[in-house]
C-alpha cells in the first residue's frame, strides 16, 4: 500500500507542478453564472447546457440544477456560444464575449417547442454508439453523485430505472445488469456493451469489468435499455452503457480530493485539466484502500484514466484514452446459505479448524501435494485466495468532415487484461489482449425531403486467449501446484451496421437499422488429470465454432405535444458463446462444453416520458422480451467451476419507470423527490433439466419456473434538499431508501435469496463563489445501511440435487450448497473532502 501511495503522491505533485506552470502562462479566467428558466420564469431543472467557442467546438458541459442555475469556471478570454436543450423546449444560444478576470452572469428563458421543433433529428450525438432516437435510456450526470463518496458504480446508476447491480468478485467488480442482463453470474459485466468516452471497454469475448471505474472521475452516465445488436453488435442483448469523464474546461485546474470511512476505507485522488478551444485534456488518479467489512477482503486499487483530444483543424479532430487499473485484493469464499446465516461477514475464519462447520465457515478443499490423494481443508486467509487483475487500454480516434454534414469516425482500441485468480480450490491465470477498430460515416441531413440522421459502419475486433488453471494447495499466499488445463485460443468478430433516423411530419420519427457479424471462436483447451499411482493424463477439447448472427431493429417516436414523448421499438440481440464456456462441464469440471449455442432475443419496447412542467417529470416503459438458447449460468459449488448451459426457450418481461419531482418549487425551492422502480419477471417457458446422483438420472420440467438469480422487484426513492439561498446556500443532502425482493437461486424455485430494505443518509456543504479560499473546498458526510441490516449482497445460482432415490432434494439441503453468498455492508460511514487549485 505504501508503495501505492507514494506512486499517487507523487503523480500528485507533478501535476501540482504542471498545473502552478500552466496557471504562470496564462493570463486571469473568467466565469460564468447563470440560471435556466421557461416563460414563466420557473426553474428549469436538468437543462442540459454546453458552452461552445465560435467555431462550434464543445468548451464545457454542465447541466442546471434544482434551481436551474449552473456555474462554467475557468474560462480564458474570448467570444463562446451557450447552448441550451432541454425536451419540451426550443434549443436556445446566447453568445457570450469574455475578457479578464471577470465573474459574467447571465439568465436564459427557453419559449415552449413548437411541434415541428420537438421532432428535429439533431446533430448530436457526435458518436453513433450514443442514446439512439426511440429506444429507452435513461442518464445521470455528476449533479447526481458529486457530493457523496461514491465508492463503487452501483453508487451512480441506482437511480436509472431497468438497471439493477450486485457485488461481484473484488471492490469494486459490479455485475451491472440492465433488464437482470447479468444477474446470472456473479462477477463483471455481461450481455451489454460498455462504452467509456465512445471507446468500448468490452473485450471481443464480451466481458466488460468496472474494476477500472472510479466513479469521482465522470461527468455522465448513459444506460440504453433493450436488445441493441443492430447497433451494438455481439453481447447487446441487454444494451449499453455509455460512461463520460470530465473533459479539461469543466475541470479547468487541479482537485485534490481525499475519502475516509469505516473498514480502514480510503481513497486518494487527482484530476486535472485544461483546455480551449483547440485541445482538452485531463487526468484522473486515485488510489483507493480498505478492509472491508468480510474476513480476507482487504483490497489496494491504483487507477489512472486520461482523456485528450484536439483540433487539428476546423474539420479534423483527433482524441486519445488511457485507462490503467492495478487491482490487488484479498478474497473471501463465497457461502451457503446456512453459513451465511451463521457467520456472514465470515469472523474468526482465518485458519481451518474442526469449529469450521459450528461456526458456519467456509472452507476449500485442496490436496495435500498439490496433485492427487490426500486432500486438507483450508479457511481462505490461510490458502491466500485473491485477485491481482491489471487492466491497460490506449484508444484513438480520428474524426474528419468530408461535408458539413457528413463526418467519418474511425477509431482504434488496444485492451491488455492480465489476470491472476486463485479464488478457490483452483487458481485462474490468463493474459487475454484484443484490437479494436470500428469506422463509421455519419450524415446529418435530409433523406427524401425528411430530416435524418444515417450511420453506416463496420468493425473488426480480435482477442487472443491464453490460460492455465492450476490446483491450489497447503502453503499459503496462493501456492500452486499441478495444472489441470491450459487453453489457448482466439475470439474473432466482425461486421457492419446501417442505420436511420428520420423525421416524418411534425411529430413522428421513424427509426430502423441492421447489423450483421461473423463470429469465430477457435481454441484448444488441454485437461490434466493425475490418477493415485498411474500416469497423468492430457485429455484436448478442440472448439473451432464459427457463428453468423443479424439483428435487425424498427422503432418510432411520437410528440403529441411539447410535454409528451411516446415511443416503441422492435429490437434483436444476440450472443455467442465465450471460449471458456466451452470448456467447462455441467458438473463443474474441466471437459467438454462445445455444443453451447449463441443465445437470441427479440423485444418489444413501448414507453412514455412525461414533463407536466420543469417541476414534474415522469417515465414509464413496458418491455417483453423472448430468448431463444439463453444462456444461464450456475455454480456446482466451492471447489468446482461454474458452467453455463442453453434454456431452449424463455420469456423476460417487465415495467420500468421513474419520478422526478419539485413539489413546492416556490416555498421550498430546494426539495426534490427522485424514485426509480423496475419490475423483471423472467421465466422457462421451454426447459427440461436433467440431474443426475451417482447412478440415478432424473428430468424435471422447469417451464413457468422463474430463472434464478433476476430481483422481480428493485426500488430506489431519494428525498432531497439543496439551499439554493442566504447563509447556508450550499448546504444540503438526501436520505435514501432502497428495496430488493426476495429472488430464487436455483432451477426447480425452492431457495430464495431474502429481500431487504437500506436506508441512507447523505449530507454535504458546497460554499458558494465568493467565500474566498472556502469556496474551492466541498466536504460530505454519508451514513450507510443506517439499520445495521444484515442483508444478502450477492447471490449466485445454485445446482439443484437428487436424493438416493432420484427425487430433488428440498430447500434445506440447498442451503447447505455452497459458493453463493456474499454479504452486503453492514452499517458504515464515510467522509471525505475536495479542493480545487
Amino acid at each position: 500500500m505504501n508503495r501505492h501511495w507514494k506512486t499517487l503522491l507523487v503523480a500528485a505533485v507533478v501535476l501540482t507542478s504542471l498545473h502552478a506552470t500552466v496557471v504562470a502562462a496564462q493570463d486571469t479566467t473568467s466565469t460564468v453564472t447563470g440560471q435556466v428558466v421557461d416563460p414563466g420564469d420557473a426553474a428549469i431543472v436538468g437543462a442540459q447546457i454546453d458552452l461552445r467557442t465560435s467555431n462550434g467546438a464543445k468548451v464545457l458541459r454542465t447541466t442546471s440544477d434544482s434551481q436551474g442555475r449552473f456555474m462554467l469556471r475557468g474560462l480564458s478570454g474570448g467570444r463562446y456560444v451557450l447552448d441550451v436543450l432541454h425536451d419540451g423546449f426550443q434549443e436556445t444560444k446566447q453568445t457570450l464575449v469574455l475578457s479578464g478576470n471577470v465573474m459574467e452572469a447571465t439568465r436564459v428563458q427557453m419559449p415552449v417547442s413548437t411541434l415541428t421543433q420537438s421532432v428535429t433529428v439533431s446533430a448530436s450525438p457526435a458518436l453513433a454508439t450514443e442514446t439512439p432516437v426511440s429506444q429507452s435510456q435513461a442518464e445521470v450526470s455528476r449533479e447526481d453523485f458529486k457530493n457523496s463518496p461514491a465508492i463503487t458504480v452501483a453508487d451512480i446508476v441506482s437511480m436509472m430505472p431497468g438497471v439493477t447491480f450486485v457485488p461481484g468478485n473484488g471492490p469494486r467488480d459490479v455485475a451491472i445488469s440492465v433488464r437482470g442482463s447479468s444477474t446470472r453470474q456473479t462477477y463483471g459485466v455481461r450481455n451489454i456493451k460498455v462504452f467509456e468516452d465512445g471507446f468500448p471497454v468490452t473485450q471481443p469475448d464480451g466481458l466488460a469489468r468496472t474494476d477500472l471505474t472510479d466513479p469521482h472521475a465522470y461527468s455522465s452516465v448513459d444506460v440504453v435499455r433493450g436488445p441493441s445488436s443492430a447497433l451494438y453488435g455481439n453481447y447487446a442483448t441487454g444494451g449499453a452503457i455509455n460512461f463520460h469523464t470530465r473533459s479539461g474546461s469543466e475541470i479547468k485546474g487541479l482537485e485534490v480530493g481525499a475519502d475516509f470511512g469505516s473498514f480502514n476505507y480510503f481513497n486518494d485522488y487527482a484530476t486535472y485539466g485544461a483546455g480551449d478551444d483547440r485541445y482538452q485534456l485531463s487526468v484522473f488518479l486515485s488510489n483507493v484502500r480498505a478492509d472491508q467489512a468480510t474476513v480476507n477482503n482487504q483490497f489496494n486499487t491504483v487507477t489512472a484514466n486520461i482523456l485528450a483530444s484536439f483540433a487539428a483543424t476546423p474539420h479534423d479532430r483527433m482524441t486519445f484514452k488511457f485507462i490503467n487499473n492495478d487491482l490487488d485484493t484479498n478474497l473471501s469464499i463465497r457461502l451457503s446459505r446456512a453459513q451465511y446465516q451463521l457467520n456472514p461477514y465470515q469472523l474468526g475464519c482465518q485458519t481451518y479448524s474442526v469449529a469450521f462447520a459450528t461456526n458456519g465457515c467456509a472452507s476449500v478443499s485442496v490436496y495435500v501435494n498439490g496433485y492427487n490423494g490426500t486432500r486438507q481443508s483450508l479457511g481462505a486467509a490461510e490458502a491466500g485466495l485473491n485477485r491481482h487483475d491489471r487492466r491497460t487500454i490506449v484508444g484513438a480516434r480520428y474524426e474528419h468532415d468530408l461535408t458539413e454534414k457528413t463526418t467519418w469516425q474511425t477509431q482504434f482500441v488496444w485492451d491488455n487484461r492480465d489476470a491472476n485468480q486463485p479464488t478457490s480450490s483452483s487458481a485462474y491465470r490468463g493474459t487475454l489482449p484484443s484490437f479494436n477498430v470500428m469506422s463509421d460515416l455519419l450524415r446529418h441531413g435530409s433523406t427524401l425531403g425528411r430530416s435524418s440522421t444515417t450511420v453506416v459502419g463496420g468493425f473488426f475486433n480480435y482477442e487472443n486467449i491464453n490460460s492455465t488453471s492450476a490446483n491450489l494447495m497447503p502453503g499459503g499466499n496462493a501456492t500452486i501446484g499441478g495444472a489441470t488445463q491450459t487453453v489457448q485460443g482466439s475470439h474473432l468478430n466482425s461486421g457492419f451496421h446501417a442505420r436511420q433516423e428520420m423525421s416524418l411530419g411534425e411529430r413522428w420519427t421513424l427509426v430502423a437499422g441492421l447489423g450483421g457479424e461473423y463470429t469465430k471462436l477457435s481454441a484448444l483447451a488441454n485437461n490434466f488429470s493425475y490418477p493415485v499411482g498411474g500416469t497423468p493424463t492430457i485429455s484436448p477439447v478442440t472448439a473451432n465454432r464459427p457463428f453468423f448472427n443479424v439483428a435487425p431493429e424498427v422503432g418510432v417516436q411520437f410528440r403529441p405535444d411539447n410535454a409528451w414523448r411516446l415511443h416503441a421499438r422492435v429490437g434483436t440481440g444476440y450472443g455467442t458463446p465465450q471460449a471458456t464456456q466451452l470448456f467447462t462441464t455441467p458438473q463443474g469440471a474441466f471437459g467438454n462444453n462445445t455444443t453451447l449455442k449463441t443465445q437470441r432475443n427479440i423485444g418489444i419496447d413501448t414507453g412514455a416520458d412525461w414533463a407536466l412542467s420543469s417541476t414534474l417529470q415522469l417515465s414509464g416503459t413496458f418491455f417483453y422480451e423472448w430468448f431463444r438458447n439463453e444462456q444461464v449460468t450456475q455454480s456446482p459449488g466451492v471447489n468446482l467451476q461454474s458452467f453455463t448451459f442453453n434454456a431452449p426457450a424463455s420469456a423476460h418481461r417487465g415495467v420500468e419507470a421513474s419520478l422526478d419531482w419539485h413539489p413546492l418549487p416556490q416555498r421550498l425551492t430546494g426539495l426534490r423527490l427522485r424514485t426509480a422502480y423496475t419490475y423483471d419477471n423472467q421465466i422457462y417457458t421451454d426447459y427440461t433439466e436433467q440431474l443426475t446422483t451417482g447412478s440415478v438420472t432424473n428430468t424435471f420440467a422447469r417451464s413457468n419456473n422463474r430463472i434464478p438469480g433476476v430481483q422481480p422487484h428493485f426500488l430506489d426513492g431519494r428525498v432531497i434538499y439543496d439551499q439554493s439561498t442566504g447563509s447556508l446556500r450550499g448546504l444540503g443532502g438526501y436520505v435514501e431508501a432502497t428495496w430488493r425482493d426476495q429472488y430464487f437461486l436455483d432451477n426447480a424455485n425452492l431457495l430464495t435469496a431474502p429481500g431487504y430494505t437500506l436506508l441512507n443518509l447523505s449530507l454535504h456543504y458546497d460554499p458558494p463563489v465568493g467565500h474566498g479560499f472556502t469556496s474551492r473546498l466541498r466536504f460530505f458526510f454519508d451514513l450507510q445501511n443506517l439499520a445495521n441490516k444484515t442483508y444478502v449482497g450477492s447471490a449466485g445460482n445454485i445446482t439443484d440435487s437428487l436424493n438416493t432415490s432420484g427425487q430433488q432434494n428440498g430447500a434445506s439441503v440447498l442451503a447447505n450448497s455452497t459458493g453463493s453468498i456474499y454479504a452486503g455492508t453492514p452499517r458504515a460511514s464515510y467522509g471525505g473532502v475536495r479542493v480545487r487549485f
